[in-house]
């Protein structure tokens, strides 16, 4: 709080605190309202502290980094940060006894901003709903906003122009006393409205106006699944630091539920910690291992894995971006189904959901909305985990993909096959998923075939991690198939030849120490060799091994 307040702001302050004392003041519901939504997440069955968030907030507070967006996957746990800030700034509340115990609490700057800002919380879903065009909802919000002002400022002198911007302004000059905006589902216009550009300006005018270069604001912080949009001139609301799922830092451990949060529940659930990982790891959020915090609530509280985020939104939402291979789209699909990874630039995309320049922008678009992660220094996609794969599969099944729906279908007999050294069955399996896939992808033939194979053998990701040109003594692995922890199976050296002889692939392995890139594993290992010719016919020689 200021240390200088007018008295007129002393007498205001007084009766607000009496009030409080009393029980009787009046909560807003927009403006300096109640703790309430943050106390439901306290009273949950599982919470997660993520209270140093204010810690680092309180940091910005008034200076020229105040202005922070938040952009994450849904269910991301957005709203709950919105709902923990609005109860720590908030005036209207006290919530002193709120977060003792938790770990804001034993921060030297605690007591200091705690409840000591004017918090204007917005959701801006809600508006969206209500109104039927944004000349609407920036009414509904202004005129929401102005009786919550004249009724908790009832002796504010109020401005002959009576707009929202010039109201706050003279609240803030008379009283001295800054406001906090937490503004959630910011963009959810940009979500709804995807082609609606006019109204998208006018609502990005309509923040610029309310927030940019203004005094009263101590703090703007946003929460929204996409970035700020990119519109020339309208650019200036910019003005926001953007922490994103392509670039967090430095508040990335508040993006969802850290690898030692989840060991801790997992210990406290009796849950298989692997198996966890496997299902809701995977998000790469500048080298931080994230995971999905809605996903991983609901499996420790019903004892069992599942698709649990996913589950909330219809295939729909995955398929209206990969169903057209304009940009070559699909191509790249089909090698993150196979495990592995693409680069791409994230720079150029728009952030909105119709504005697509190259494949690169669709696939931004996937990472910002959680069906895929990307790692910031190697610059690459993945589909995160199980979880998002398992929707990735059943989008393409009801696209229509029957070339890999069929190689998908088929992998488990083709792991099979490889285990019992059926090197006929093998080559034939894998010559069918080459012949019906090789005329999607648009790859050399080494690399196409590599892609195959990765996607042929799809059932054997639940038990291995596979590695694509995995470095060994004498040069690269093609892929390896290495054992998950806790499973009995051996591992798989596959190395592919194009125009010579599965003879030749499997001597390649043995001559040039491939078996060496599997310096941590200790067991049986399959060589596998397989080499085809012009005309598509395949070969296959398997030999076993022990390390």
């Amino acid at each position: 709080m200021h240390e200088k307040i007018a008295f007129s702001t002393l007498l205001w302050y007084n009766k607000k605190k009496l009030k409080l004392q009393q029980g009787e003041n009046e909560m807003g519901i927009y403006l300096n309202p109640e703790n309430v939504d943050f106390q439901k997440s306290l009273n949950s069955e599982i919470y997660i502290d993520k209270t140093e968030l204010i810690s680092y907030t309180n940091k910005k507070l008034n200076t020229e980094q105040g202005y922070i967006c938040v952009s994450r996957p849904r269910r991301f746990g957005k709203s709950m940060a919105a709902n923990m800030l609005t109860a720590y700034y908030s005036r209207g509340c006290d919530s002193r006894e709120l977060f003792q115990g938790l770990k804001i609490a034993t921060h030297p700057n605690f007591e200091k901003h705690l409840n000591q800002y004017n918090v204007i919380h917005l959701n801006m879903r809600d508006y969206l709903t209500e109104s039927e065009n944004m000349k609407q909802l920036i009414q509904f919000v202004e005129d929401d906003l102005l009786d919550e002002l004249q009724q908790e400022f009832s002796d504010l002198r109020m401005p002959r122009r009576k707009t929202l911007v010039k109201v706050l302004e003279q609240a803030f000059a008379q009283y001295k006393i800054p406001f906090v905006f937490i503004i959630d589902e910011w963009d959810c216009i940009f979500r709804v409205h995807k082609s609606d550009s006019a109204s998208q300006k006018e609502y990005l005018d309509f923040l610029r106006n309310l927030l940019k270069d203004k005094s009263y604001i101590a703090l703007a912080y946003m929460t929204g699944i996409l970035p700020i949009k990119k519109y020339g001139e309208h650019s200036a609301i910019n003005v926001f630091y953007e922490y994103s799922m392509t670039d967090a830092s430095p508040i990335e451990e508040f993006t969802g539920f850290t690898e030692q949060e989840v060991r801790q529940l997992c210990e406290q659930y009796n849950m298989p910690f692997s198996e966890t990982k496997k299902w809701y790891d995977g998000y790469c959020v500048d080298g931080v291992s994230i995971y999905n915090p809605k996903s991983v609530v609901e499996a420790m509280l019903r004892g069992k894995f599942s698709n649990y985020w996913t589950q909330t939104e219809t295939y729909e939402a995955l398929k209206i971006y990969i169903q057209s291979n304009e940009f070559g789209v699909q191509d790249v699909i089909l090698k993150l189904l196979a495990g592995e990874k693409e680069k791409i630039d994230t720079t150029t995309f728009s952030n909105d959901m119709v504005t697509f320049a190259t494949k690169d922008d669709v696939l931004t678009l996937l990472v910002h909305l959680g069906y895929l992660t990307y790692n910031a220094e190697t610059k690459e996609i993945w589909i995160p985990n199980d979880e998002v794969m398992e929707q990735f599969i059943s989008t393409v099944k009801v696209m229509g993909w029957g070339s890999v729906v069929t190689a998908l279908e088929t992998s488990e007999k083709l792991l099979q096959a490889t285990l019992s050294g059926d090197e006929q069955t093998v080559a034939e399996l894998i010559e069918q998923a080459h012949q019906a896939n090789a005329s999607i992808l648009k790859y050399n033939d080494e690399n196409a075939l590599s892609c195959v194979i990765s996607l042929a053998y799809y059932s054997a990701q639940k038990n291995y991690t596979l590695h694509r040109e995995m470095p060994a003594r004498k040069g690269f692995a093609d892929i390896v198939f290495e054992p998950n922890r806790n499973c009995n199976l051996p591992a798989l050296i596959v190395e592919l030849k194009w125009g010579h002889s599965a003879e030749e692939a499997l001597e390649q392995i043995k001559r040039k120490d491939y078996l060496d890139c599997l310096q941590n594993y200790h067991g049986e290992v399959f060589l596998v060799g397989i080499n085809y010719d012009k005309e598509k016919h395949h070969t296959c020689k398997i030999e076993r091994v022990f390390l």
